[in-house]
């Protein structure tokens, strides 16, 4: 804009391009250092531990940015803070920064709201009024007509559009800023200002109102011939029935790990609902027919839709760990019964996470190492049951590597036990074997070597406990067990009958 004032009796070009040549400068420079060296620096601020510091760091990258495109290179203060946001949010803390930032962002937008509001002159609106119904007229109208056309060039439902359509029919509260740049460069005169203002403001009001009109509008664009044939010609997306999701396993995150998840439940036939901020991934999830929902579930309202307090589990899947902690503390708000399943990437994540109410905590690492003790523990012939349930006291003391708590002692107990007192054996019948066609209770295993079955695997399937009436088949694998010597003397028993 200053660029297009200074000479305004005869356009002066090369003015326009060092004032374009200045912005691009100050974007490449952003994007190209700013992407690595911001990032970088919070998370070094962020390794101090210190939140306060932490939160006048990102107050000094964001409002020196802003000064410094102001004063070095000629760009608005507006798009030098824009830049810094984007470039902030680069950084895997970016969740983080939203959440600290959050209380300036309220008490800003409060104080920027009601500065504006006091610009306005009742006085004015009314001398004016003809020329604020029309200008409010044409931007709700006029904007509202545009963006419905906009949906015939755009694969998206009918529907979509109106909503869309309504949502915009208002001008924002940065033409309020476009409008003071445009006084103070004697583009406009202060009752233009002023008409743009409450024009603005009006629209503003009235827009949460428009969407009452939304079901009206629909049937009133299905009355004109043809129009809504075409508006409704492209292929809509899958829509969530809010109505099936009843016992629903939301997942956030649809990367390696969520993909997979959402494999293996809908192979169980388990309702799901997956939060994703990847279009591309969006897109694959709803060419799937697969109930999805767009949206950053750590920083938006997106999460509210999900139907928390009638789902079946909460996995979050994303790596990060301040954002998996912002949806965990959203979620346990949300339900406080809900079962929630989390990634963590540091030790400390662990400890954290379960503090906000995670009910199960998976460290990749840990878990890796965790699985080789576990398939250690069962090369060395110890029960699988013990082995499972040392496992599982190691991930209820969230990955503590040190032998401290009772479950684990119990544990490695019950192992040293079991392997020094029972154990049990699988013994394959034959063709030939004499217990073939014989019930339980003619063999007489028991009684003839202090081994007890437990149980039959006869055609891939279990028959724990079996009856006393039940016949040994050829084929079938019996579960012995008792002590050493037991299971030695039927083994011994077994091959000598044959």
């Amino acid at each position: 804009m200053p660029a297009l004032v200074q000479n305004i009796q005869g356009f002066d070009w090369s003015s326009l391009a060092i004032t374009l040549a200045k912005a691009a400068a100050f974007v490449m420079i952003m994007f190209f250092a700013g992407v690595r060296l911001i990032p970088w620096l919070l998370e070094r601020i962020a390794h101090t531990r210190s939140r306060e510091l932490f939160i006048l760091a990102i107050l000094a990258i964001t409002l020196g940015t802003a000064m410094g495109a102001s004063e070095l290179f000629g760009v608005s203060l507006a798009l030098g803070a824009f830049v810094a946001g984007a470039i902030i949010s680069q950084s895997h803390l970016s969740h983080q920064v939203g959440a600290d930032v959050f209380a300036f962002r309220e008490a800003f937008s409060v104080l920027f709201f009601v500065s504006v509001g006091m610009l306005v002159n009742p006085l004015f609106l009314w001398q004016n009024l003809g020329q604020v119904v029309s200008l409010t007229f044409l931007i709700v109208i006029g904007k509202l007509i545009i963006v419905i056309l906009m949906g015939l060039l755009f694969p998206r439902p009918a529907r979509t559009f109106l909503v869309v359509a309504v949502g915009l029919s208002q001008i924002g509260e940065f033409s309020f800023i476009l409008g003071q740049g445009g006084v103070s460069l004697n583009l406009l005169v202060s009752n233009q200002y002023s008409l743009i203002l409450a024009a603005a403001l009006i629209s503003i009001t009235a827009n949460p109102f428009m969407y009452r009109l939304l079901p009206r509008l629909e049937r009133w664009l299905q009355q004109v011939p043809g129009f809504w044939q075409k508006l409704e010609a492209n292929k809509p997306l899958p829509e969530i029935d809010e109505q099936q999701l009843i016992d629903h396993v939301v997942i956030i995150g649809y990367g390696r790990v969520g993909k997979h998840l959402v494999d293996v439940l809908m192979s169980l036939k388990i309702p799901i609902l997956v939060l994703e901020s990847d279009v591309e991934r969006v897109e694959a999830l709803n060419a799937d027919d697969i109930a999805t929902l767009y949206g950053d579930a750590a920083n938006s309202e997106v999460i509210t839709h999900a139907h928390l307090e009638r789902a079946r589990a909460l996995v979050v899947t994303v790596p990060e760990e301040s954002a998996v902690a912002m949806i965990v503390a959203s979620a346990r708000n949300m339900n406080p019964n809900l079962p929630i399943i989390v990634r963590a990437a540091t030790e400390e994540g662990v400890h954290h996470l379960a503090a906000l109410g995670a009910n199960h905590i998976v460290h990749p690492e840990l878990e890796g190492g965790l699985e080789m003790v576990h398939h250690t523990l069962l090369q060395l012939g110890f029960p699988l049951r013990e082995v499972h349930e040392y496992s599982e006291s190691v991930r209820r003391d969230r990955y503590d590597i040190t032998i401290s708590s009772s479950d684990e002692h119990c544990s490695l107990h019950d192992l040293l036990i079991a392997t020094d007192s029972i154990e049990i054996t699988w013994l394959k019948l034959g063709e030939e074997s004499p217990l073939v066609g014989k019930t339980l209770q003619e063999a007489d295993i028991r009684s003839q070597t202090g081994a007890s079955v437990v149980a039959l695997i006869r055609d891939n399937h279990l028959i724990a406990n079996p009856k006393s009436l039940n016949v040994f088949k050829a084929g079938d694998r019996v579960g012995l067990i008792g002590e050493k010597e037991q299971i030695e003397n039927a083994r011994n028993w077994l091959l000598a009958s044959l």
